[in-house]
């Protein structure tokens, strides 16, 4: 194997020095697929709680409504546990939201408690995914200015802080934000000239490079691994619609609950 040592001080290196600039500019890419999925991901989970929830809650009460119309109708004591059971899936837990010192209730965690947890906005994203301008934006910023780019500490600094609101921005599908952002990088200083590398730092770079590839990796495996990010990944053409197709068939689980209810109940 080459010695990195020997490599310093002869010449050749720069076809080193490519394939580094190569490597960083492939994980960049790589960082923002995995972000920009993270992003609606994230964004689905939401909007999932927020459209949907209700719609899961009044199946949930529906079904212990079936389970006591149909143990008032039978007595059988197994149709009278069922109830219980069902019943008490949807009773809220007393007492949560004092215990909590309102932070959540029986329902879970408040807006502005997870808001503050997570470091969310309280007001939920308004789609899944943002808009096609807003992703070309997003993708343009962090390939200017990603931390990998950087040539020194201060100018990592300054780049990490920059793409932490870049993020925000973009999970917030936020188009004005970005442009703002985007103006403040180009009115900002330029960074400095690559300088030459010795051989050694290069395959100290490849080295790293290649350690936070694989962190990206486990990083999308789990995502991809997750329920929600396999639906997510299902509808890769339009997460919204999906979306809007969960709710479509859970109205009709509703509607067909109450029919039976009534027969039960009539």
């Amino acid at each position: 194997m080459t010695n990195p040592e020997a490599l310093a001080g002869e010449p050749g290196t720069e076809r080193l020095e490519q394939a580094v600039r190569t490597a960083e500019q492939a994980l960049i890419e790589y960082e923002i697929a995995v972000e920009t999925f993270r992003v609606e991901v994230e964004n689905f989970s939401r909007l999932h709680q927020q459209r949907l929830g209700p719609m899961y809650a009044r199946l949930d009460e529906l079904d212990a409504l079936i389970a006591e119309a149909v143990a008032a109708r039978t007595g059988a004591p197994e149709d009278v546990l069922r109830a219980q059971e069902a019943r008490a899936l949807v009773q809220p837990i007393p007492g949560v939201e004092e215990l909590l010192g309102g932070w959540m209730d029986a329902d879970g965690l408040f807006p502005e408690a997870t808001a503050m947890l997570t470091g969310q906005p309280v007001r939920p994203p308004q789609r899944v995914r943002p808009s096609d301008a807003a992703r070309r934006a997003y993708r343009e910023l962090i390939r200017k200015a990603h931390p990998d780019l950087a040539r020194d500490d201060a100018d990592r600094a300054r780049r990490e802080e920059f793409v932490v609101r870049v993020n925000a921005a973009y999970a917030a599908g936020d188009e004005d934000q970005l442009g703002e952002l985007a103006a403040e990088w180009a009115a900002g200083p330029l960074p400095p000239q690559r300088r030459p590398s010795r051989a050694e730092e290069l395959y100290e770079r490849l080295e790293w490079l290649a350690r936070r590839k694989d962190m990206l990796t486990s990083v999308a495996a789990e995502l991809e691994g997750s329920a929600i990010g396999s639906l997510v990944k299902m509808a890769q053409d339009d997460p919204d619609g999906l979306l809007a197709q969960i709710g479509d068939g859970l109205v009709a689980q509703i509607a067909e609950r109450e029919a039976h209810l009534a027969t039960l109940t009539g």
